[in-house]
């Protein structure tokens, strides 16, 4: 498959260059996903959810993602690993794709396992730094990958497909990110303003990488499903915008649909001024 003009396979390096970056890369997945096992609790780790004093956790910030969200990464490190045993293949050795980001998505894969260093050291604010620095790798990384299709279906997932989904669930982790550490230096009572300034600025951008990459339906769809996930996780807890909301929005009164009617099915069977209904929910 190639949706647009491609690279060409080869061109003039050194084959002994070729082979540092395939082993960075390769060394580079091996480690990420050491780090995400360290990150999980594994080894002796933090959980990221425990790390900093629960900053980073499903219910810390308004727009952290819900914690099912997470899971995401699973796929995440599953594609880098792909992506690292296919640029290996002796087929790929001269790819000039893999060559324009290659090191790029190596740097990636070091920054990755830092950042959960930094976590777990409790420096949120230093985290912050450190996945700005992964987003902006990736950006790079997903721009290389856009100029041009890529060869095959295999290539359009396994490289175009990772790199995009990479990308999308970062933006939304450093969203996250941004938002903790603004929840520790910051009055709290100013966070449903910019929690709601930071999804919007997210949907915007996404927006406008999905009109910018329409030939590149790989990396364009991978980052469409990593910010989905990130993005439809935190209305799991909008709930808390809601005065008097805890974890998800209260209804009011007794009975199923009180929410939208007052009474409900409950209280419909029930005597005019009873305990059901818009009245209990006044009740002192």
């Amino acid at each position: 498959m190639s949706t647009a003009p491609a690279l060409p396979r080869s061109a003039g390096r050194s084959p002994s260059r070729d082979g540092l970056r395939r082993g960075v890369v390769a060394a580079g997945a091996l480690v990420a996903v050491a780090g995400s096992a360290v990150g999980s609790g594994a080894f002796g780790g933090t959980p990221i959810a425990e790390a900093a004093g629960g900053a980073l956790s499903a219910d810390a910030t308004l727009v952290a993602p819900a914690g099912p969200a997470f899971a995401i990464w699973s796929v995440v490190y599953a594609g880098l690993v792909a992506l690292a045993v296919w640029q290996l293949l002796p087929a790929h050795t001269r790819d000039a794709r893999q060559r324009a980001t290659g090191w790029w998505v190596a740097a990636s894969l070091v920054l990755n396992p830092v950042w959960i260093a930094t976590v777990q050291a409790g420096w949120v604010g230093t985290s912050v730094l450190v996945i700005a620095a992964l987003l902006a790798v990736l950006v790079v990384a997903f721009g290389r990958l856009v100029a041009t299709g890529p060869h095959s279906r295999v290539e359009a997932v396994v490289v175009d497909g990772t790199v995009g989904l990479y990308l999308g669930w970062v933006g939304i982790a450093a969203v996250a990110n941004t938002a903790a550490w603004l929840g520790q230096t910051r009055p709290t009572g100013a966070e449903p303003a910019w929690a709601v300034t930071v999804l919007a600025l997210t949907a915007t951008v996404g927006g406008a990488h999905r009109g910018a990459h329409e030939r590149t339906p790989g990396v364009r769809g991978g980052a469409d499903v990593g910010t989905g996930v990130g993005v439809r996780g935190a209305p799991v807890r909008s709930g808390r915008l809601h005065p008097g909301g805890g974890g998800r929005r209260r209804r009011r009164g007794g009975g199923r649909g009180d929410h939208r009617r007052g009474g409900g099915a409950g209280a419909a069977r029930r005597p005019a001024g009873g305990a059901a209904g818009t009245g209990s929910a006044r009740r002192p």
